[in-house]
Parts: C-alpha cells; sequence; structure tokens
C-alpha cells in the first residue's frame, strides 16, 4: 500500500505543477532549488526597479537640458542685443533704453525657466537641488547626478544693463556656464544609458536563469506522468492478483 500512496501523492503534486506550470511550488519539491530562485527572484526585481530609476532620472535630466536650452536661447538674444548697444557710431541713449527693457523681458524668462523648471515636483534649475541620488543596482547602490543652477545671480548677469558699463564678456561666461551644464547633463545621460542597458541585460539572464530552475518542462512531466499513471495501474493490478491468490489459499485450506 505504501508505494501505491506514494505514486497517488506524487499524481497529486504533478497535478499542482501542472496547474501553475512550475515545477518548484514549495520547499519539498527541491528546498536548494528553492532558495536559489528566490535569490534569483530578488535580483531580477532589484535590476528592473534600478532600470526603472535610471529611465525616470534620464527623463529629468531631458527635462532640465531642454529648459537650459531655452535660456541659452535667451541669453543669446541678450548677447546680441549687447553687441548692437556697443555701436556707439549709431545707436542713441534711447535707443540702449528700448534694447534693455527687452533685456529686462529676456532675463525676466530666464528667471521663470529657472525658478518653475520641475520634475515630480522638484524644483531642478534654482540650485535648490545640488545633488540627485539615483539607486541604480539590484542592492539600492546610488549614483548621483548633479543638479543645475541657472537663476541670474549664478549666471552672474543679475545686474546687466546696457544703458550703464556692461560686458558682452558677462554674457559670454554666462552662455558658457549653462554649455558646461548641458555637457554634464549629456555625458551623465551616456552612463545612465550604459547602466540601464546592464540592468535590462542583466534582468532578463537572471530572469531566464530562474526560469530553467522553476519552470516546468510540459513535454517531460507528461511523460513522466504517463509512466507514473502505468507503474499506479500495475501496483493496483498486482495487489489485487496478490489478494485473489490469498483467497484462493483460503478457499483450499477450508476446502
Amino acid at each position: 500500500m505504501s508505494s501505491i500512496s506514494s505514486i497517488s501523492n506524487a499524481s497529486y503534486s504533478d497535478y499542482g505543477s501542472f496547474a501553475s506550470g512550475k515545477r518548484i511550488n514549495s520547499a519539498a519539491d527541491g528546498a536548494a532549488e528553492l532558495s536559489i530562485i528566490q535569490k534569483e527572484d530578488s535580483q531580477a526585481r532589484g535590476l528592473n526597479a534600478g532600470a526603472k530609476n535610471i529611465q525616470t532620472a534620464k527623463d529629468m535630466m531631458n527635462v532640465s537640458d531642454a529648459a537650459l536650452g531655452s535660456i541659452s536661447d535667451y541669453l543669446q538674444r541678450i548677447r546680441e542685443l549687447a553687441v548692437q548697444a556697443s555701436n556707439t557710431a549709431t545707436v542713441t541713449d534711447s535707443d540702449r533704453a528700448n534694447m534693455q527693457m527687452e533685456v529686462e523681458q529676456l532675463k525676466q524668462g530666464i528667471t521663470d525657466v529657472a525658478k518653475n523648471t520641475s520634475f515630480n515636483t522638484k524644483p531642478l534649475l534654482d540650485g535648490s537641488n545640488p545633488i540627485f541620488n539615483i539607486a541604480t543596482d539590484s542592492n539600492g547602490n546610488s549614483t548621483t547626478v548633479n543638479g543645475s543652477n541657472a537663476t541670474l545671480d549664478a549666471l552672474g548677469i543679475a545686474d546687466f544693463d546696457l544703458t550703464g558699463n556692461f560686458n558682452i564678456d558677462d554674457i559670454d561666461k554666462a552662455i558658457d556656464n549653462v554649455n558646461s551644464q548641458r555637457s554634464s547633463i549629456g555625458a551623465k545621460t551616456n552612463a545612465l544609458e550604459y547602466a540601464y542597458n546592464y540592468n535590462t541585460s542583466a534582468a532578463l539572464y537572471t530572469i531566464g536563469s530562474k526560469s530553467k530552475l522553476e519552470d516546468l518542462d510540459f513535454a517531460e512531466a507528461i511523460s513522466e506522468k504517463k509512466k507514473q499513471e502505468t507503474l499506479q495501474e500495475y501496483a493496483l493490478f498486482a495487489q489485487k492478483k496478490k489478494a485473489e491468490e490469498e483467497k484462493q489459499k483460503i478457499n483450499v485450506l477450508f476446502s
């Protein structure tokens, strides 16, 4: 009976495996394999979470870069006006005053962009967030992304005035400052792209390894299932035949 019982228990276990599509459903199916599967599952989930964090960080930096691009456009227009205002041969004080009115509007535009550019409510260009920590791997380790500061004070042009003594070099320095911040964003974006590619590839291979341990090979399982059913039928037949033989012996003894 014990052999039949063990075959029956295995049969019930097979039905559970067929239903779940997994070879390992509990520690009873393989304690060592289950431990490995759980570790690989944690690693794969961590890698995928890190990849999502990286993608979000890239989106954030793209927002910063686009906003800095608009500030660069404002600065280029201010520089153009400064060059015009430098032409003392034909430009009057009244002309410079009108030019300065436009400069003030452009400076206000820079202030608005620096103040209002944000990602998920976090300001990006006002200098209030100098560093962002991005959790990039399966263990929560992080890399840093430098925040930007494109305020008028940070760019050194808060008091830039075409009606007084001004220096075009101040605008050139501000343009260089913005270009440097954009270059830093570009370099960090590329670095994060490499990390993203690693995470997604490593997660894929880890999930593949986990599947080899965990997933059920249906063709093999069906073959094994048929084998067990045949053994069970044989065991039942042998048990029945033995019972008949015992009955015959009893009948002979009492005949």
